[in-house]
């Protein structure tokens, strides 16, 4: 019997749908987690911010010349006015924040507890994916229910990696766990779809080479635009305490704990830069199936078309960001529009706009 007219295994594919939802509890307890990450880390450290950007003026105050006005009264010595001027990203000498927790032992117990609850909850619904997989024998994403049960896997996969090597992401945990949940919620209540065989345009070794890298990517892209959406509201944050204002108790006691937004507007960027050549190969992987299966390789599908938006949204992102004149917020407001074409590409194309790829179904 062939793969494509193999029968549905009903109870793997039940035991599939156990691990998702049973997936979205652990995620709602790991969500709860972090909210006492935030709410218990004290608050003893915040306000180093404040301090830099202080001790930069002071300092600049010291070394400013002086300006000396003679008179008939002798010589009369008067500070050089001072003039504050709003800095790029990068140029701020501001240290980074101590973590979500604030770097205290209730914080930090917290955020272990959150960070095990986030990795069970990647295991469990892992097992989903895999589950649905063996329940038809094929490559678990032929439809929009099963691209989005492995994009969030792949997101919170890239995310623990990161984790695992070392890299100061806790921060992160928060809005990745929320936006796991909402990506969940829409995928079990409005996409989902029984488990089932492919279209016979989709019953092709491209499917793994050419899906799995879209969703990777698409994943990755999503981490990169969490740390530009968090970049904007720390960037405002020392451009207010850089200016002499004063944020209000609750933006100082969440964003101070964040990294600087140099260290933002880096990580962002050398996420997005990463994963853009895989982007690439993905829309060329793309193509070379079209050639195979429909006989042509670029027919300007809405998917296509929108893949290459996608594309060029992202040249565009990386060759401005490498010019000194486009780091920081227009480079974050650019990263943020290229991943809102991804979004609109996956959601927007295959819900609204109708094409050869319209069988991915809802």
């Amino acid at each position: 019997m062939t793969p494509l007219a193999a029968e549905v295994n009903e109870n793997l594919a039940q035991i599939s749908n156990y691990l998702v939802y049973s997936s979205m509890a652990v995620y709602m307890l790991a969500f709860f987690a972090h909210i006492a990450e935030w709410t218990f880390g004290s608050r003893s450290k915040v306000g180093r911010t404040a301090a830099a950007l202080t001790g930069a003026k002071t300092a600049e105050a010291a070394a400013a010349p002086a300006v000396q006005v003679r008179g008939k009264g002798g010589t009369a010595v008067l500070d050089k006015p001072k003039v504050v001027t709003r800095s790029a990203a990068g140029t701020r000498d501001v240290p980074d924040g101590p973590g979500a927790a604030g770097g205290t032992v209730n914080g930090d117990l917290y955020g272990r507890i959150a960070v095990s609850l986030t990795t069970l909850a990647f295991v469990i619904e892992a097992g989903g994916v895999v589950a649905r997989a063996m329940s038809v024998q094929r490559a678990p994403w032929g439809n929009m229910y099963e691209f989005s049960v492995t994009f969030s896997t792949v997101a919170v996969g890239a995310y623990l990696m990161l984790l695992a090597l070392k890299k100061n992401v806790r921060w992160l945990g928060l809005i990745l766990v929320t936006t796991v949940l909402l990506d969940l919620g829409i995928a079990t209540t409005w996409l989902y779809t029984d488990s089932d065989q492919l279209v016979p345009a989709l019953h092709s070794y491209w499917l793994w080479i050419h899906v799995s890298t879209a969703i990777f990517c698409g994943a990755v892209f999503y981490i990169g635009a969490a740390g530009a959406v968090l970049y904007l509201f720390r960037d405002s944050y020392e451009a207010k305490l850089a200016g002499g204002g004063q944020p209000g108790r609750f933006a100082t006691s969440v964003l101070e704990r964040l990294p600087s937004a140099a260290s933002l507007d880096k990580f962002s960027y050398r996420i997005n830069a990463a994963v853009f050549p895989l982007w690439t190969f993905t829309i060329v992987a793309g193509a070379i199936w079209a050639g195979d299966a429909w006989g042509r390789y670029w027919g300007w599908d809405p998917k296509e078309v929108w893949s290459f938006v996608t594309w060029v949204a992202y040249a565009c992102y990386l060759h401005a960001r490498a010019t000194a004149g486009w780091k920081g917020r227009k480079a974050a407001y650019l990263a943020l529009f290229a991943f809102a074409c991804w979004i609109w590409n996956y959601y927007g194309v295959n819900i609204l706009l109708s094409g050869k790829h319209s069988y991915a179904g809802v």
